[in-house]
């Protein structure tokens, strides 16, 4: 293939970054400066990304950036908090003010950073901060995990629906109680982009512990709702909606072995598709394409790669996580439209969110 002019273009533009002197002088000339300083820092920021997350780690864990939330402290009484000695603990403090999640005070005590209330503000983020000590033990040889094919490891153990396996009781209550966690922020991003209320029985297929379907309910609390999941992961839900005082109708099964119950209008797949590779991701598709009436709406609600402006959710992060997982991958919105219309669908389209990072959505119509 001929070279294009992008082609000649990118050459030269990589000749020119990566040459050492043209990075001395660009440091030094005042307009290209700030330019040269980023770059600097994205390059740092590279080699350093792991230091970071365990330092947010330990923040989480440790109990800092809780107690810091309830008042500025000294070393000395943070030092009983996270139970390390008073350097030690100065020396944690510091790297969390470098990263924004604590900040000093200037009469030497520390007070919740500005990062840090964010992250207090997403419990979902600090329950995957905690769940990533799998991921990172899986990522310590990643060309090792990517010439496997990926799974294998701590994180596969950690799901094993991607393997292909009933999950105990205790196996479920665990992976459930994350997915939970981490559904809340999801379930927004959907549910401010779709109006929900429309319909008059909404099924969420694959829906844990129902954490998607109490954020429905208090939308629209007159949308009749059901939950299709495996029978442990079902259990747990039915028991959680009965505590709650929430109707839904549990149902448990599998959706590559049972047919999906018939009845809703509306049938939601929330961070489902992309835990599965292409084989069983259309057979969900086409098993919620049987289940729909004509002109029955299929919402699907996850991540997707190659979103402006979030390709590092989508296809870093998720790419990777997924495949240490040993399942599924992250895909393109046009891929998702060209499974559903495989799949029997109508008609589907992308439709925007406010944070397509957390969750894209993709609407089909049966």
């Amino acid at each position: 293939m001929p070279e294009s002019i992008h082609d000649r273009w990118r050459a030269w533009r990589n000749r020119l970054i990566g040459d050492p002197g043209f990075q001395s002088w660009a440091s030094r000339f005042p307009l290209t400066r700030p330019v040269a300083r980023r770059r600097a820092q994205t390059l740092f920021d590279l080699s350093a990304g792991f230091i970071y997350s365990q330092i947010a780690y330990a923040c989480v864990t440790s109990g800092l950036l809780e107690r810091l939330a309830a008042g500025p402290c000294d070393i000395a009484q943070l030092s009983r908090t996270v139970s390390l000695e008073p350097s030690a603990t100065l020396r944690l403090v510091r790297a969390a003010a470098a990263l924004k999640l604590a900040e000093p005070c200037p009469d030497g005590r520390f007070a919740l950073g500005s990062e840090g209330a964010s992250l207090l503000g997403a419990p979902g983020v600090t329950a995957m901060i905690t769940h990533h000590a799998l991921l990172y033990a899986d990522l310590a040889d990643p060309i090792g995990l990517l010439r496997r094919g990926g799974g294998g490891g701590a994180l596969a153990g950690y799901w094993p629906y991607a393997g292909g396996e009933a999950p105990e009781p205790e196996a479920a209550a665990t992976y459930s109680a994350l997915m939970s966690d981490s559904q809340a922020m999801v379930a927004a991003q959907v549910l401010n982009a779709w109006p929900i209320g429309r319909y008059r029985r909404l099924m969420d297929v694959g829906g844990g512990q129902g954490t998607f379907l109490r954020a429905v309910a208090a939308r629209a609390p007159r949308l009749e709702l059901a939950l299709f999941d495996l029978p442990a992961v079902a259990e747990r839900a039915r028991a959680t909606f009965a505590a709650d005082g929430i109707r839904v109708d549990a149902v448990g099964g599998s959706f590559f072995a049972d047919p999906l119950p018939r009845g809703a209008d509306a049938v939601s797949l929330i961070r489902i598709l992309h835990d599965h590779d292409d084989g069983p991701a259309l057979m969900i598709l086409k098993a919620v394409r049987d289940a729909l009436p004509p002109g029955g709406t299929l919402l699907i609600g996850e991540p997707m790669a190659g979103e402006r402006g979030a390709e590092r959710a989508g296809d870093a992060y998720f790419g990777m996580y997924l495949l240490a997982m040993g399942s599924g991958r992250p895909r393109p919105a046009a891929e998702i439209l060209a499974m559903c219309r495989e799949a029997g669908f109508a008609h589907a389209r992308r439709v925007p969110t406010d944070m397509p990072m957390i969750s894209g959505l993709v609407v089909a119509r049966a």
